[in-house]
């Protein structure tokens, strides 16, 4: 298929990638010029060929979507908030009836709702798309999270298989925005877990005995209960830093937790684990016993590891 695809960062430079892997011609399109040089830049440098002809640049959106051909695809691969609403506002002014519009981003499930109503009346099919598995599933294969108008989704399957390949997945949830409240609930469920592996970690670190913690991280990852991607990432961090020494446990929270925590609220369901690990994040910024802590340490290597978010280092 054709598709344009707006947002370099470390996800989008990634899916692009996949996507010229998999055949399709891409049409890109960035503020700075600097993503779109280190794609090209990873395409000389890929194991895999990848036919450049397939790789088109543009000057602005509306150049992006001049170049797609009818029905045009506009995959959005952008953060959350400010960014997205004006490259979305800014896609909006070009894209007619029967195109097809893709928000990738982390986007807040009202929002998503709103945006699909707001192209919807016009005739333009809207799908907010949840992507999960970080930088690392560029190799292992996308987990996509779908919502919006059902006859894209079935238009743009060729698009979602290239991105799964090898072992990820799709599948679609719903009208509006029911993708992205999947994968919002999906980022609130990973803060818990991030928050129980630092804590385990953080009490193994305290041992009365002198345990090998990537000993225990390789062991855990031998079909034990905790065997998980996360531990994986644990284990890799432990690896370069085996004391995370290198690491101030100052963490970022990018919102999807707090809308999770802040829903539960709305229909009285229990998200406790996930309320609790948000106030450890946000206690980890002006808290020095908190950001020093191994739990600390752990719960920011390990979002680097499977992110790539940056680390602050002592």
């Amino acid at each position: 298929m054709q598709i344009g695809f707006i947002g370099l960062g470390k996800m989008g430079t990634r899916m692009v990638l996949k996507l010229l892997e998999g055949g399709h011609e891409v049409v890109v399109w960035n503020r700075s010029s600097a993503p779109i040089q280190d794609l090209q830049l990873k395409i000389q440098n890929s194991k895999v060929k990848i036919t450049t002809q397939n790789l088109k640049v543009s000057e602005s959106i509306e150049a992006l979507i001049l170049q797609l051909q009818k029905p045009r695809v506009v995959w959005s691969m952008l953060p959350a908030g400010d960014a997205t609403e004006s490259t979305l506002q800014g896609i909006a002014k070009y894209v007619e009836k029967g195109d097809i519009v893709i928000d990738g981003g982390n986007a807040f499930y009202k929002d998503t709702q709103r945006r699909f109503d707001t192209f919807s009346a016009r005739g333009i099919a809207f799908l907010g798309i949840g992507v999960s598995g970080g930088i690392k599933a560029s190799e292992t294969g996308y987990p996509l999270m779908v919502g919006g108008d059902k006859g894209s989704f079935e238009i743009i399957k060729p698009i979602l298989e290239s991105l799964i390949k090898p072992h990820g997945g799709y599948e679609y949830f719903g009208t509006g925005g029911a993708g992205h409240f999947v994968k919002m609930v999906h980022n609130g469920i990973e803060y818990g877990m991030m928050q129980a592996i630092g804590e385990g970690y953080g009490v193994l670190e305290k041992a009365p005995y002198e345990l090998d913690l990537i000993k225990v991280a390789k062991l855990w990852q031998k079909n034990t209960i905790v065997t998980s991607f996360l531990n994986e990432c644990a284990k890799d961090a432990l690896v370069k830093d085996p004391s995370l020494s290198n690491l101030d446990g100052v963490i970022d929270a990018t919102g999807e937790a707090e809308w999770t925590v802040n829903r539960a609220k709305e229909e009285n369901v229990y998200a406790e684990n996930i309320d609790q690990s948000l106030d450890f994040r946000r206690r980890s910024k002006t808290d020095k016993a908190v950001s020093s802590s191994f739990a600390a340490r752990m719960v920011a290597a390990l979002r680097h590891e499977f992110g790539g978010h940056k680390v602050k280092e002592k």
